[in-house]
């Protein structure tokens, strides 16, 4: 006798030692029934990213599947200024190499510029009062095979777990706080563009750099291309151990890379345990790349991190 939809048991495939999954037996033509949605929220706490292959999601569905996760962030930081939102929902970010007409921007516009942040190891929103947990990544419009565009995931959980003894003691022992700043990730990755800014002009948010993950139970270093500081040390002294973690935890072991391979895969991960990036020029060429992302507002202990609650959020124009 055939099961359910209210009986439906996923079939989990891991595709990375330590972390990362892909999920088949989800009906994403319907909204997905809380024992389903049970089933993905246990496997997105052990794996931290979880694929879903040709779902056939459209961008309200993809919007209603993202808010069982919890409240969504949007976009209006970025759109203060008079900048216009391509899509229709101001909850789904424009994650694309598209101009607002849906051309496709010039290696040398300001998108471009901006786009280059993606292709560094950072968390969705740890540059806001109120981080992000999950992120909902769906392609909508896919260039040719071939042609790059993979999504890179680190594993941060297992990063931490594989430093030396003294550097964990180091870390749990002073319990540092890093300082996120949005313009700092996006001055790393376009430093010619955007020589004129300086991030300590513009707010940061403080969160603490180990920290445990609530839905796993494990430590997590919580590094990101985000941070610009700790507090409490000399400047070299940040400089160089914010620059140790990252390249420790961005090296192969505790990294896979994803190819997208149909228009409506969706990639669903948690910024609280891994970072990922856009690679294999992901926003560079003439094809259109057209990707659409959800990201949920963070409800752990850890959302707000050492910040005050406030509704202020970062954007650029």
């Amino acid at each position: 006798m055939p099961h359910s939809s209210t009986d439906t048991l996923l079939e989990i495939i891991p595709l990375h030692p330590t972390f990362a999954a892909e999920i088949k037996g989800v009906d994403f033509s319907q909204p997905v029934p809380e024992v389903v949605f049970a089933q993905i929220k246990a496997a997105i706490a052990k794996y931290g990213v979880c694929v879903f292959r040709d779902t056939g999601l459209d961008d309200a569905r993809h919007v209603c599947f993202a808010a069982q996760f919890g409240e969504l962030d949007d976009v209006t930081p970025y759109t203060q200024r008079g900048k216009k939102h391509r899509l229709q929902f101001i909850e789904l970010f424009d994650v694309s190499n598209l101009n607002e007409d849906g051309t496709v921007a010039e290696l040398d516009s300001h998108r471009a510029a901006m786009n280059k942040g993606n292709t560094l190891f950072h968390v969705d929103s740890s540059f806001n009062p109120c981080r992000g947990s999950y992120s909902l990544l769906r392609a909508h419009e896919l260039p040719p095979r071939g042609t790059g565009g993979n999504t890179e995931y680190a594993d941060t959980r297992q990063a931490f777990e594989d430093l030396s003894p003294a550097l964990k003691r180091e870390l749990l022992e002073n319990d540092y706080i890093a300082c996120h700043s949005l313009m700092h990730s996006r001055k790393k990755a376009s430093p010619d563009v955007l020589r004129h800014i300086s991030p300590t002009e513009h707010p940061m948010s403080r969160h603490r750099l180990v920290q445990r993950h609530e839905p796993s139970g494990r430590l997590n270093l919580y590094i990101a291309s985000h941070v610009h500081h700790i507090e409490g040390v000399s400047a070299e002294k940040s400089e160089e151990l914010i620059g140790e973690l990252y390249a420790h935890a961005c090296q192969p072991e505790y990294t896979v890379s994803l190819e997208w391979l149909n228009d409506s895969d969706l990639f669903l991960w948690d910024n609280t345990c891994v970072m990922h990036r856009a690679v294999g020029g992901a926003f560079e060429g003439k094809y259109k790349r057209d990707m659409r992302r959800a990201t949920v507002h963070d409800s752990s202990s850890h959302a707000w991190g050492m910040n005050e609650k406030s509704a202020t959020r970062q954007g650029y124009p």
